[in-house]
């Protein structure tokens, strides 16, 4: 069988590393970069620290608006997939990236698998979650992370087949994160003791591209009461430098702004830290992985599952209620933490189904 695979930002290649090396021992596997994220810090350094296979083709394509990144990728990927006549496309998660590859198969007459299939978070303002339901809604095998995403997709009637997985983000988090919380060398490097700091990222077109949100953002986290370590990613740097507030936030007594960090640090930074502040999906998920509480700087979340389990908290841009958060956190240290997202065996079972069905 031949797998096109499509992928193109971060949480893409995280994932992609729980699935391509084993895909490729028993079929082949056409890797297409598309090129969303291109900055070496968040692509090319993740290819190089989870071995990931280098990509069969690179489409170059970034930037632009969703409509405007999402159509050229689609015109892309086209001639891509007549060229090489897959007998499946494989697609992650829920951005422009995924939508354009679930596109390009669907419309070429290839079935599409979607891996972390069923995702909501009801609030269709997000271009995720557009990019998610359309997604789903093309594919043939839709392949779960939890029993939650599985009903999702029953109430949708979706017309392809469901599977449960499990998250193949676990695989890789269950490898990586043990060796990472023992690198308090990389903590130390930034001035930071275990514990005693906040991780925080924020990249959301809701949060940083309206001027009035991204001045709450900032507000934020010179509000918190330990250092943090702001992640910034290129788009958000920009909308700071735009607007007039990086500034503010280099004054920051408790503030340490990098850009965008490897893998591995980030998850030694990440498994060290008091708690994680983000708007991002993915890191949500990464948070509880690692037993690490979460306040998610958006007033829905996809993984409504972290928020039940009491580790994860929405606060939007409210500071009042970050601080709250933060502070609930301390009072409960000793909350259960079931395995929400499967065994770590994810991978082979995505694997199994793609053989399985689309053979």
């Amino acid at each position: 069988m031949r797998v096109l695979t499509v992928i193109g930002n971060r949480p893409q290649f995280i994932k992609a590393a729980a699935v391509s090396a084993r895909l490729r021992r028993s079929h082949e596997e056409v890797l297409v970069h598309t090129g969303q994220h291109f900055d070496d810090e968040l692509s090319a350094i993740f290819f190089r620290e989870l071995g990931i296979p280098e990509p069969d083709r690179q489409l170059g394509i970034a930037l632009g608006s969703n409509s405007s990144q999402t159509a050229r990728m689609l015109a892309a990927l086209e001639p891509v997939v007549v060229e090489m006549a897959p007998d499946a496309v494989l697609v992650y998660g829920d951005t422009n990236s995924t939508l354009a590859g679930a596109l390009a198969g669907a419309q070429s007459g290839v079935p599409v698998a979607h891996v972390e299939a069923g995702m909501r978070s009801f609030d269709r303002s997000m271009p995720e979650e557009l990019n998610r339901v359309l997604a789903d809604h093309v594919s043939a095998l839709l392949l779960c992370s939890s029993e939650v995403a599985v009903r999702n997709l029953r109430r949708e009637n979706v017309a392809g087949s469901v599977e449960l997985v499990g998250d193949v983000m676990v695989d890789v988090a269950l490898t990586v994160q043990p060796q990472a919380r023992s690198r308090v060398d990389l903590l130390r490097a930034r001035g930071l003791k275990p514990g005693e700091y906040l991780v925080a990222t924020a990249h959301r077109s809701g949060n940083v591209d309206e001027p009035a949100r991204l001045e709450s953002l900032v507000e934020l986290l010179l509000a918190m009461p330990l250092p943090v370590l702001f992640s910034m990613h290129p788009r958000t740097r920009e909308r700071l430098v735009d607007a007039g507030l990086l500034e503010r936030l280099r004054d920051g007594e408790r503030l340490i702004l990098t850009p965008p960090l490897g893998y591995l640090e980030f998850t030694a930074l990440m498994c060290n830290a008091r708690a994680v502040l983000t708007d991002s999906g993915g890191l949500q998920k990464e948070a509880y992985l690692a037993g690490v509480p979460c306040i998610t700087l958006r007033a829905s979340t996809e993984w409504i599952e972290t928020v039940e389990c009491g580790w994860n908290r929405l606060v939007d841009l409210d500071r009042a209620a970050a601080l709250d958060a933060l502070e609930s956190f301390a009072r409960e240290p000793d909350l259960a933490r079931p395995a929400l997202y499967g065994d770590g065996h994810a991978g082979e079972r995505v694997l199994a189904a793609l053989t399985l069905h689309l053979q």
